[in-house]
């Protein structure tokens, strides 16, 4: 059994019961500024970064990340704040993991608007739609013509241009000038196909962690 230990911070983006099935590390809520500086005096061999707060408070720096690196800490992200720090630092010895990470590292996706979303403070219940998400299933019904490339992107406009606490797959739909027809089929694909890619990337870290803890 390894003794390395690992202290992931994560909220919104996987339940904790779910970490825990897949990882047994020690859960802390999204990261905000100075955490990282904080832990580095309980000497984590990894620390994981999947949620953290991007306007409610400060969020955590690159400098601090990078001080846990330079203590031999590996620091992996993905999925949501995790990603976009990754993808900002992965030449500079910061792990990247998932499809949302790519998405940032080859400069599809730049904001930190593409994957913020609201929740409560309690038990992270999702309140808005991070853009990733639709974006990846709107991508999906391409793909499946149920969407022509003009129409996805017409949404895809829609949806940025709502503001991110707002946003929702309701919200988009009504704003978006599509057919009715069209708009049925979408609907039905969103509630029986729907993929919540922040919580697939989010598994996909803990999995990579899980990996580097075992060997």
């Amino acid at each position: 059994m390894s003794d390395k230990k690992a202290i992931v911070f994560i909220g919104p983006s996987l339940p904790i019961d779910e970490c825990r099935e897949i990882l047994d590390a020690d859960y802390r809520p999204p990261v905000k500024r100075n955490d990282i500086l904080h832990i580095i005096d309980e000497k984590p061999d990894i620390i994981g970064i999947v949620d953290g707060v991007f306007h409610q408070s400060p969020a955590v720096s690159h400098k601090e990340i990078l001080k846990a690196i330079d203590k031999n800490i590996t620091v992996v992200g993905g999925s949501s704040m995790g990603a976009l720090r990754a993808a900002e630092l992965d030449d500079l010895g910061m792990i990247g993991i998932g499809h949302i990470y790519n998405r940032y590292a080859n400069g599809s996706i730049e904001s930190d608007d593409d994957v913020a979303l609201v929740f409560t403070s309690d038990d992270y219940t999702h309140l808005s739609v991070p853009y990733v998400n639709i974006e990846y299933n709107l991508n999906l019904c391409e793909k499946e013509n149920i969407l022509t490339n003009y129409e996805k992107n017409q949404i895809l406009n829609v949806a940025k241009s709502i503001y991110y606490p707002k946003r929702n797959y309701s919200s988009i739909l009504e704003k978006a000038d599509i057919d009715l027809e069209i708009k049925n089929l979408l609907k039905n694909f969103l509630k029986t196909k729907c993929i919540d890619i922040k919580k697939q990337d989010a598994i996909e870290v803990l999995k990579y962690i899980r990996n580097l803890i075992e060997d």
